[in-house]
């Protein structure tokens, strides 16, 4: 279709409800067809989105918006306070049944409400028909960051209460772009709208083509059938070693850590000892030069190196006679544990080496390699041993990387996969998010991950850098760390050449 990009998903999204959206692909689409009050700018700092402006109470704890005047959901009703109103409480009701509540539970009332004690919630009032007032429990410096995540999007009522479970894909929001046709499992269009209170754009819209196989893409993306494509890592080396496509590539290093998780609940990985071992004797920076092909950045820590204001102290080299010796000691010599990774072909060819290090240590290690669902159940219930994985941000704050993945109170699918438990890590973690001081709440984050780092639940490896191949004819691309940013204002096509 003639001014559309063309761009390849390789999974359809589950859904296109922002109450129910956990995965990034769903993320990235309802970004464009959707607002809230806030939104994350270029800098990472947070900026107007709906709401024009806004006033904090000293203390923390009360957030006054002003909305802008005149926007429209795409079915031509203009967005009031109480739409705010409405779309929080819908994703907090238990008949929701929503995982993402923990983006609002900070809401004064909001616990309350969802355990049917109170009919609604406090900490949510609408002052006027462009005012919206929030309270919360107790001070949470991140909140406005909270605000500018998929699941904190306004919907209308009319159209969910009309639509029903068919809201989910026939979404209606207030964003550049409207869905015009979703066909599961091949393509997603949308339209761009005239009426948008922002930026507009110079395309007439995206088409989101279902491609899962990387060769297909390729393939459709030299074709010239695809306008924009991330490139698979199978195809890294071919496409940046081309000078001829030197100047359609673009870059952005990612609010993301990969990592090897330990199961800290259970032998032999509940023994810090253990861990340090398997930490010492990888190499993961050879595998992160060779394998990898240095796409990123050597992890020292689970906080990505871009939200870190800190210098890590700690840092675990590699050294395979120290991680013999500690294995004899603790009696693991000769013992077998399970490896278990998803049956990704790239993840596969690490996942071998890392088996090739751990053995010449002394331990022997069983691959298991399960489809997506499976691997996530096995990895959330502890069936695990050792995990490869990675977290990617949801917004950009050091506090991202540390309650959902190392609190104990988040053990298995909320996030800490691992089950680490280290209660003084979970004080610091409490009293960085209750603290309004940043230099207190860098001191705070700074000591929780130095704790984490001395008890090792997991071998950080590194931060993925996304690359991003366009057509000539596609201008004005940026790349964005985290999905939610990119509400498609900014592209054109070049008319002349396409």
């Amino acid at each position: 279709m003639e001014g559309y990009l063309h761009y390849r998903l390789n999974t359809n999204p589950t859904t296109l409800d922002p109450a129910l959206i956990v995965d990034v692909t769903g993320g990235l689409i309802a970004a464009k067809i959707f607002n809230g009050l806030v939104k994350i700018g270029d800098d990472l700092q947070i900026i107007p989105d709906i709401a024009e402006k806004w006033e904090i109470t000293p203390d923390g704890l009360t957030y006054v918006f002003k909305l802008r005047h005149g926007i429209k959901f795409s079915n031509g009703r203009e967005v009031k306070a109480q739409d705010f109103k409405y779309s929080f409480e819908r994703l907090l009701n238990p008949s929701t049944k929503s995982p993402n509540t923990w983006v609002l539970e900070k809401i004064s009332g909001a616990r309350a409400f969802i355990e049917g004690k109170s009919p609604e919630i406090t900490g949510l009032r609408v002052i006027d028909d462009y005012t919206l007032q929030i309270s919360l429990e107790k001070s949470f410096f991140p909140f406005l960051k909270l605000l500018s995540m998929t699941a904190a999007y306004v919907i209308p009522k009319e159209e969910v209460e009309k639509l029903g479970p068919d809201f989910s894909s026939h979404p209606v929001g207030t964003g550049l772009y409207v869905l015009k046709n979703w066909t599961p499992q091949t393509e997603i269009i949308l339209e761009r709208r005239a009426d948008y209170f922002e930026k507009d754009a110079g395309v007439k819209g995206i088409i989101y083509r279902i491609i899962p196989e990387d060769l297909t893409a390729v393939s459709e993306f030299e074709l010239g059938n695809i306008d924009i494509l991330t490139i698979p890592s199978s195809e890294y080396t071919r496409f940046t070693g081309d000078p001829s496509k030197k100047d359609m590539i673009s870059s952005i290093e990612g609010l993301n850590t990969y990592y090897l998780g330990f199961n800290c609940s259970k032998p032999p990985f509940n023994n810090t000892n253990a861990r340090k071992a398997i930490v010492y004797a990888i190499d993961k920076e050879k595998i992160f030069k060779t394998i990898y092909e240095k796409r990123g950045r050597i992890a020292y820590g689970p906080i990505p190196d871009k939200l870190r204001k800190w210098h890590i102290q700690n840092k675990y080299e590699y050294n395979p006679e120290l991680a013999k010796k500690i294995i004899k000691e603790i009696g693991l010599n000769g013992k077998t544990i399970n490896f278990y990774i998803t049956a990704d072909q790239e993840i596969i060819d690490i996942a071998e080496v890392i088996q090739s290090y751990i053995e010449a240590a002394g331990i022997n290690v069983k691959i298991k390699q399960l489809e997506w669902s499976a691997y996530k159940k096995a990895v959330n219930e502890g069936e695990a041993e050792i995990f490869y994985l990675s977290w990617w941000a949801d917004y950009p704050d050091p506090e991202n990387f540390l309650f959902p993945l190392f609190h104990s109170s988040n053990h298995g699918a909320a996030g800490n996969r691992t089950r680490y438990t280290n209660h003084l890590v979970d004080k610091l973690i409490e009293k960085a998010q209750f603290a309004y001081d940043e230099k207190e709440r860098i001191s705070l984050y700074s000591e929780a991950e130095k704790l984490i780092i001395q008890e090792v639940p997991w071998l950080c490896l590194w931060h993925k850098t996304e690359y991003t191949i366009r057509q000539p004819w596609v201008k004005n691309y940026k790349t964005y760390p985290i999905y939610s940013m990119d509400k498609g204002t900014d592209i054109f096509i070049d008319g002349l050449q396409k």
